[in-house]
């Protein structure tokens, strides 16, 4: 593979996004930023908004970028956050901004929901989904209470990856990963359920037909060629779940493998050929989302860096190197204090700080103090929550577990993750930080015919980019310490 080939992937979070430029070149792949931008929350009228056309703006910023440069791209790629969506009327215009999954039309409304229409376990049996008030389902729930006048009068129902494909090629299609986020897909029959849909008063007609990753759209409309100089490029459903995007990216070199995508969220998870859905996984609260070639992301969400970042804005005294701070924390006594990092109370409290200090002394240990001593806590207790997660993995698995690939920006943290490795007693291999948008791309080389599967997308990425590994030290200590947690997290 000699000839070099150009993918603009367009990488959307929930507070900011990136254009990006993939070179795919004698089997290797190279990232250059182009662009940056903020993505802001309107709040309005009692409601918080995505500005999607604010969103396309800086996408065709971007594609007129590559033509300045002469950059001549194969093809364009969008993935973004999850559940979200916008409201499309029978003539093609956009009804509204899209209601954000922060908004809090949602409170209240999934309880309300298992009362009125279908229960909680049928729901998670049909769909394998975790519960989280703003999923998909639970927002178009409460938008149909409401009497929401953009869903009332909506033709199509677009998941925002796929509007802003449909804005780039006035096609209209549901991707697969990010449609698997809506608590409103079958994971073994790949389809949005009839009977969920008809719950919120929907039928399939109201989706675009659903496509799996590394789909050609459609190229883009003539509109958006004579704005950007492009000529008719296409535009690919990649995963359109950032999550997806990031799993693809996972250079590992066979099928046993967990991966840990580690940022403010840490989602631990298995690739899986079927989803796996049982009392087990409902109790654990594990989820089922949609993969690439047909695979499921069978994972749990934990809570990650948040404690983290959010104590380091209220630590007035800490160097504002992370390194200088993290190794003023490794000097620490190990375990004296731990805490169970999902624990509801760490969910948003006006100062972390005091809810660690609060939960420690609740629980009768030492009482944290000092920026040293709460980060050590943090560490320690998350390298413990993810032994536990690794633990029910495992038990899952239909496959033995021979390494961990930590993968976003936590792949970074030397420390966490030794930690981490300690505490599972498995190898851990870190990197790529860029995992979202290497993924992005890669699924646009598959759709080019560059690449041919997962497998040769994987071994391209695990050739072109530098991974950490980490070795399980310090055994019995851990093992200890992992005794100590189950009795405190027990016990809170």
């Amino acid at each position: 593979m000699n000839n070099k080939k150009y993918f603009f992937a367009v990488d959307l979070g929930a507070t900011s996004g990136r254009t990006i430029i993939g070179t795919l070149d004698d089997g290797k792949i190279q990232l250059e930023e182009l662009t940056r931008f903020d993505n802001h929350l309107i709040q309005t009228g009692g409601h918080f908004y995505w500005d999607i056309y604010a969103l396309y703006f800086e996408v065709i910023k971007g594609l007129k970028l590559t033509v300045q440069r002469q950059i001549p791209i194969t093809s364009i790629g969008i993935d973004t956050w999850g559940v979200d969506f916008v409201c499309i009327a029978q003539d093609g215009a956009i009804l509204r901004n899209p209601l954000a999954y922060r908004d809090p039309h949602t409170f209240g409304k999934m309880e309300e929901y298992f009362a009125q229409c279908i229960d909680r376990q049928k729901v998670y049996d049909i769909t394998g989904i975790q519960f989280m008030n703003f999923n998909s389902l639970f927002q178009l729930y409460a938008m149909k209470s409401n009497h929401d006048s953009a869903l009332e009068n909506a033709d199509k129902i677009l998941f925002v990856p796929d509007c802003l494909s449909y804005m780039l090629t006035g096609k209209q299609v549901c991707e697969y990963t990010i449609a698997s986020t809506s608590q409103m897909l079958d994971p073994r029959t790949k389809q949005l359920d009839d009977s969920l849909l008809a719950s919120v008063g929907l039928t399939k007609e109201k989706f675009g037909p659903m496509v799996n990753p590394g789909t050609v759209i459609g190229t883009l409309t003539e509109e958006v060629q004579t704005m950007t100089g492009l000529g008719d490029v296409p535009v690919v459903a990649v995963a359109g779940h950032d999550t997806g995007s990031a799993v693809a990216a996972v250079p590992a070199a066979n099928e046993e493998f967990a991966y840990l995508s580690s940022g403010t969220w840490s989602l631990m998870g298995i690739e899986t050929r079927e989803a796996v859905i049982n009392d087990k996984s409902f109790e654990y609260n594990f989820t089922n989302e949609g993969g690439i070639e047909g695979t499921t992301r069978f994972l749990k969400n934990i809570c990650g860096m948040w404690l983290y970042e959010r104590c380091r804005k209220e630590w007035t005294d800490a160097p504002k190197s992370h390194g200088e701070l993290q190794a003023e924390a490794m000097k620490v006594e190990p375990f004296q204090s731990l805490i169970n990092p999902d624990d509801p109370m760490f969910a948003n409290p006006s100062s972390m700080v005091d809810a660690i200090q609060e939960y420690c002394r609740k629980t009768g240990q030492h009482v944290p103090t000092g920026y040293a001593e709460i980060c050590r806590c943090i560490f320690d207790s998350l390298a413990l929550r993810y032994r536990q997660v690794f633990g029910w993995l495992k038990e899952f698995a239909s496959f033995p577990i021979n390494a961990l690939h930590i993968i976003g920006g936590g792949s970074l943290n030397k420390y966490l993750n030794q930690f981490t490795a300690n505490s599972t007693g498995v190898k851990v291999l870190a990197g790529p930080q860029e995992c979202t948008a290497i993924g992005n791309i890669m699924l646009q080389a598959k759709a080019s015919g560059a690449v041919s599967d997962v497998w040769e997308m994987r071994r391209i990425i695990a050739q072109s980019v530098s991974m950490q590994e980490f070795t399980p030290q310090d055994t019995p200590m851990w093992d200890e310490a992992y005794q100590k947690f189950l009795d405190i997290t027990t016990k809170a």
